[in-house]
């Protein structure tokens, strides 16, 4: 098995304060095949300078100045320098389980190509995890442990960007890294989704998913919400929309708004659904909103759900299940 080579695509930029952790979880793994491919995205700090001394060490790490800008430059700069017959990512502030890439391989071998392995994740900060992350990770790592990602791929980025691992050939026929789309680990997440790679269950914590404020996936415009609604909607109007079945939008919040909107500006048609007396029957964006109950009268519906609140979720699937409908297929929960 150790056969295979590894290659690791490791965009960096200004996070100088963690890449020995990072690099040095590396150097530790168990399986030993594996090559980093480590793109210097225009760092102001000594970032580069870490790398080079750990290039001089360690010839199986290769550093490369990005040949674009932003982080899916960086990626596309590494993989165009990459080796291996499988392929995976790590964020430079980050740190590997020693036997990280050993389980990733393990599993991907055993299954074959058209398969996708992931692993668990822990996050971890000196200021301590909020309830939110917290709750995202006990998420991620459920799905992950039955290999079940897809099923709720439409909440939130259901693999998570450095810990997977995936045949050379799979990534290419996926796209690899070649749409400019951010977030780029939901865009790439979807496309997998797309190519129906399967995604292979593990019950083991295989990266430690750093959290501190100036994180890219804090700072960043391209992290925003809306980016995520926009991704959403493009792929399920691709992907798992019926358009002979009337698509109803079941909320009125932000999201709700957001997806309506978008699908106004598609000339999509739709009924506008939620249990908020204040709203109903009052028009936004010139639908008239409607009480859920609605749906009772529509022979074949297909729902969007942009209801956040976790009571409210339940008595959204309770009462779909009372319609004999089945998520997943007559209605996503897209948050």
């Amino acid at each position: 098995m150790q056969n295979s080579l590894v290659s690791i695509l490791i965009p960096f930029k200004n996070t100088s304060f963690f890449l020995n952790e990072c690099l040095d979880s590396i150097l530790q793994q168990t399986y030993t095949n594996w090559e980093v491919l480590a793109i210097n995205d225009h760092s102001q700090d000594n970032s580069m300078l870490i790398l080079e001394e750990y290039a001089k060490m360690d010839s199986r790490i290769k550093v490369f100045n990005n040949q674009g800008k932003g982080i899916i430059e960086a990626l596309r700069t590494a993989y165009s320098h990459s080796s291996g017959n499988l392929i995976t990512r790590m964020d430079s502030d980050d740190i590997m389980t020693p036997n990280k890439l050993d389980v990733l391989v393990c599993n991907l071998m055993g299954s074959g190509k058209g398969h996708l392995a992931v692993g668990q994740v822990k996050y971890f900060s000196k200021k301590g995890i909020s309830n939110g992350y917290e709750r995202y990770e006990a998420w991620l790592n459920r799905l992950t442990k039955k290999g079940s990602n897809y099923t709720e791929i439409y909440k939130e980025c259901v693999i998570p960007s450095p810990c997977w691992m995936v045949y050379k050939e799979d990534l290419d026929t996926c796209g690899a890294f070649d749409p400019n789309r951010y977030p780029e680990d939901y865009d790439l997440t979807f496309r997998f989704y797309e190519n129906g790679l399967l995604c292979i269950p593990c019950n083991e914590v295989l990266h430690h998913w750093r959290d501190y404020d100036s994180r890219t996936s804090r700072t960043s415009e391209h992290y925003a919400q809306n980016y995520f609604l926009d991704i959403k909607l493009s792929y399920f109007l691709k992907l798992d929309h019926d358009p002979r079945k009337t698509l109803t939008v079941w909320g009125a919040g932000f999201k709700g708004k957001a997806i309506a909107k978008g699908l106004l500006e598609k000339n999509i048609e739709f009924q506008w659904l939620c249990d908020n007396p204040k709203k109903i029957g009052k028009e936004i964006y010139d639908v008239v909103l409607k009480h859920y109950t609605a749906l009772e009268n529509i022979s074949a519906a297909q729902s969007i759900i942009t209801v956040a609140n976790k009571e409210a979720q339940t008595f959204i699937k309770r009462y779909f299940k009372n319609l004999e409908q089945v998520h997943g297929e007559d209605y996503f929960f897209f948050c």
